[in-house]
């Protein structure tokens, strides 16, 4: 009896061919084999919503084998990813296949190990119609929101221009942070900041400068600073009281999506995208020596906290054998999901415990090795003990006024030995182990010195802080972080300024337009609403149909007044301005868009059509032949670095040259980004390198 198992990709059907063995053919659909016709709108909204599906083009072959292999085979099994998304296409192929609904024909993986297809395939079930609508109402919803919308802002704006339901409120959310600190104002305030010493002793420690004995003082200006300093001139220090406490440190829960976007992206500097694609390879499975393709990861599209007691009980005997029993909570660790979490899957964990990272490094790329190490590590980390830290408190006065220390020492490091969780930003300062203090003791003043500041704006968002903002709105679902991010910056409405995400002026103005005409779908608890309404289909309490009706009346009736009201009118942006003149009639020049990205065109068009190629220069002659080197992009949008003379010249590079000299052997030094940036000879035997300074960086 041959058994046909359709999964999505080509990596998920070699690792699971392997688990299910002869009598099983394992296939991959490559995603969806049935969606929208991308060219048109392909919903009859008088129909009650109906979509209008068909074969996507590039898999017409596809779904013809599959057609076929399917009529050979005694039975057919749905294994495609174990959520909304999977749903559906697990239907779409069901429909494609004539497969009858109501047979017990869909299988999923929470891992692919022997254990996790083994549970899978031996619990078949329906096809989730409540699921499968929950989609399809969100790619309907999206399409009306995307196809009516996107023409319209087109016309008003810039040609091109497109509009999404999530994107719109991902954008306002960058938009508004950067009103926030156009508007913010700084106040001035200063602080004091000493260094003692124990009498008798050479170990130094800072203290802060926190008020009088009445309490508090805060510090408004230099003349104030001076008048207290004034004070204390002279005056001895003194140990006024000293409080020794204990500090308990829980780890923090497993990954979910979210949390591992952010956590990769803080800690190994990955972009959503890139953490997404890397953690489907892990769950897809690798080959690792002696044991073939291996799942090494749970699904990673969740957010659930839930861990099977099956794990647990692994995570316990590892960190037992490698640590020792202290190392173990007094309980066994439970993590509570979010009160909206959908918690269809478990955490993000290694599917193996005892395949550390280092065990498998040679067998994975190096972002595959980092990212795996970020998950294992996290999953261990959480199941170990609290990391208890002795601390110390101290006030010190000097005359009238009061300065405080803090510290601490580590007396266990429980679950730290492992892992620590990275923070956005700079994170907190970081305390001081501190001398023995007692009550009474006096202190040598090394120094107390005066220390400007100013209040500062709130920090532009990261995508690690868009992501947690996304999540803790209730825009969007796991799935889709990677997408929108991707989406809003390629589109022009997002640019990236090293990690920060800062609006371009098309952002801020497609904003305005859309706050000031569709109120509703620029509106944050609107667009999360809508998530909980879907969620309500998922669950079969919300018809999906009705959804779309009660969404589509308003907001066609919004979109109509808006048509009517702005009829005639184009909104200018500054951006697509140049102080080019055309040589040809003497217009203006102004910046256009095509397929292929931006370019200087005549503002006479059609009468004229002057182009101008637009050409990004680095300042920098090439290596080669002294012409200025530019930037460029490959098909993918990945940039590279090449001569403006080419074909004359074929310099070409991935990495900057600077002009720079190496003193060694006196060729061009290039620079390599990352975390640590460094320069370094490309010339073979050679072999220099160093790291950046802040000079070296070209401005972006």
């Amino acid at each position: 009896m041959s058994k046909l198992v359709i999964v999505e990709s080509p990596a998920k059907a070699k690792t699971i061919k392997k688990y299910l063995g002869p009598g099983y053919e394992v296939v991959a659909s490559m995603g969806h084999i049935r969606d929208l016709n991308p060219n048109r709108l392909s919903v009859d909204i008088k129909k009650k919503f109906q979509p209008k599906y068909e074969i996507i083009k590039s898999k017409e072959k596809l779904a013809d084998d599959l057609v076929k292999l399917a009529e050979k085979s005694d039975y057919v099994y749905l294994a495609t990813d174990p959520d909304r998304e999977g749903e559906a296409i697990s239907w779409h192929l069901a429909y494609l296949l004539g497969l009858d609904l109501e047979d017990k024909n869909r299988v999923t993986f929470n891992e692919i190990t022997k254990t996790g297809v083994s549970n899978g395939m031996s619990s078949p079930r329906r096809i989730d119609i409540d699921l499968v609508n929950a989609q399809q109402a969100r790619r309907i919803l999206d399409r009306l929101v995307g196809y009516k919308l996107s023409p319209f802002l087109s016309q008003k704006i810039r040609k091109g221009l497109s509009a999404g339901r999530v994107q719109t409120v991902a954008v306002k959310i960058i938009v508004d942070r950067e009103r926030k600190i156009r508007a913010f104002k700084p106040e001035e305030y200063w602080t004091l900041d000493a260094k003692f010493i124990p009498k008798g002793s050479r170990k130094m420690f800072p203290a802060s400068f926190y008020g009088d004995r009445n309490g508090k003082i805060k510090i408004a200006n230099e003349q104030q600073a001076k008048e207290i300093l004034a004070a204390m001139d002279g005056q001895q220090a003194v140990v006024e009281k000293v409080r020794h406490g204990t500090r308990r440190k829980k780890p923090v829960p497993p990954f979910i999506t979210s949390t591992l976007q952010q956590e990769a992206s803080r800690k190994l500097g990955f972009q959503s995208k890139r953490t997404m694609k890397v953690a489907q390879e892990l769950y897809e499975g690798v080959d690792v020596d002696g044991m073939g393709a291996v799942g090494l990861i749970t699904y990673m599209r969740t957010d659930s906290l839930r861990l099977s007691e099956d794990a647990l009980d692994a995570a316990e005997v590892f960190i037992k054998n490698k640590w020792g029993a202290k190392y173990l909570p007094k309980e066994r660790r439970h993590f509570k999901s979010r009160s909206n979490a959908q918690d269809g899957h478990e955490a993000i964990r290694p599917t193996m415990v005892d395949l550390e990272p280092s065990k498998v490094k040679n067998n994975l790329t190096s972002d595959q090795y980092k990212l795996y190490k970020l998950i294992w590590e996290r999953f261990i980390a959480c199941q170990m003990a609290e990391c208890i830290q002795k601390t110390t408190q101290a006030d010190i006065a000097v005359k009238d006024y009061i300065f405080k220390a803090s510290g601490y020492v580590v007396d266990f490091d429980g679950y730290t030995v492992l892992y620590v969780e990275s923070a956005d930003g700079d994170g907190e300062e970081k305390e001081a182990e501190l001398p023995q203090l007692e009550n009474g003791m006096q202190l040598k003043t090394k120094e107390i010195l005066p220390n400007q500041h100013f209040t500062q704006p709130p920090a532009r968002y990261t995508e690690a802080s868009l992501i947690k903002a996304l999540e803790e709105y209730g825009i969007g679902r796991p799935s889709t972080y990677a997408a929108t991010i991707s989406t809003i910056t390629t589109r022009g409405y997002v640019k990236r300024d090293r990690k920060t995400l800062i609006p371009t002026e098309l952002g801020e103005v497609s904003t305005k337009l859309m706050e000031e005409r569709f109120p509703k779908i620029a509106n944050v608890k609107f667009t999360a609403q809508m998530e909980q309404n879907l969620d309500t289909v998922e669950d079969g309490n919300y018809e999906w149909v009705q959804l779309l009706t009660d969404f589509y009346g308003d907001f066609d009736k919004t979109l109509k007044a808006a048509k009517e009201d702005m009829k005639g009118v184009k909104i200018e942006l500054e951006e697509d301005k140049t102080d080019l003149i055309c040589e040809n009639c003497g217009k203006p020049m102004v910046v256009k868009y095509g397929r292929y990205g931006k370019f200087i065109a005549c503002s006479g068009y059609p009468d004229c059509k002057t182009i101008v190629k637009i050409v990004n220069k680095i300042g920098v002659p090439c290596p080669k032949c002294g012409g200025d080197v530019i930037t460029k992009n490959t098909k993918r949008g990945r940039e590279f670095f090449g001569c403006s003379n080419y074909p004359n010249c074929d310099f070409v590079s991935w990495y900057e040259p600077t002009t720079e000299k190496c003193p060694q052997c006196g060729a061009v030094l290039f620079k390599k980004k990352g975390k640590k940036p460094k320069l370094f000879c490309n010339t073979e035997g050679c072999g220099y390198e160093r790291e950046a300074n802040d000079t070296d960086e070209r401005e972006d």
